[in-house]
């Protein structure tokens, strides 16, 4: 989405062709190849630990982190591959959402018209506030407990997540929508007067 935001603001005449089915498709392909490979290399480590404790988790849903405490074999590689790969995909994935925004701030600034100014920025507004509400938690679930920090304080973030980020992702971006700004100020009087 990132890109696709830097494309059509960043390069308005060239968008047909840089966002093209083909660079689309290419995208979404290296996107799922990569989370692949990355589901693949945890599946083959995690097969060759073994089990022989509780199989109580204390979590929502199955993951690599809880799961590793009930493994009675060593499971240092498997840390550091998480480590790695959360360190990775977060932060190279972050890094490249600031850049894009930097790219795209910087153009926003040079846009004479106020009108444009806030219309451009509304548009990435909505994308960035989902960015944050997505990194926050997964910096929190994924990254800290790799660094030290007990799985049991990622509950909450893992909760958030789950639950809240997901149920106000679509909220978020139909906001925009002047239909649904017309519902919403029936549905709540107050935010009439803003």
């Amino acid at each position: 989405m990132v890109y696709d935001r830097y494309a059509a603001i960043c390069q308005t005449l060239h968008y047909r062709t840089t966002m093209s089915k083909a660079a689309c498709f290419l995208m979404a392909s290296a996107v799922w190849a990569i989370s692949g490979t990355n589901a693949t290399i945890h599946i083959i480590l995690i097969v060759h630990l073994s089990f022989c404790g509780p199989n109580f988790i204390d979590e929502f849903f199955c993951e690599i982190m809880p799961l590793l405490p009930l493994s009675c074999s060593s499971t240092y590689v498997n840390n550091v591959m998480v480590v790695v790969a959360d360190m990775f995909f977060a932060t190279f994935n972050f890094m490249l959402i600031l850049v894009s925004y930097g790219f795209i701030i910087s153009s926003i600034l040079k846009i004479q018209s106020k009108e444009g100014n806030k219309r451009v920025f509304s548009t990435c507004s909505s994308h960035l506030i989902v960015v944050a509400m997505y990194y926050c938690p997964i910096i929190h679930i994924y990254v800290l407990p790799g660094l030290g920090q007990s799985l049991k304080e990622g509950i909450v973030a893992s909760m958030f997540n789950t639950i809240v980020t997901t149920a106000l992702n679509p909220v978020i971006y139909s906001l925009r929508n002047k239909d649904v700004k017309i519902a919403l100020k029936k549905l709540c009087p107050f935010l009439g007067n803003n």
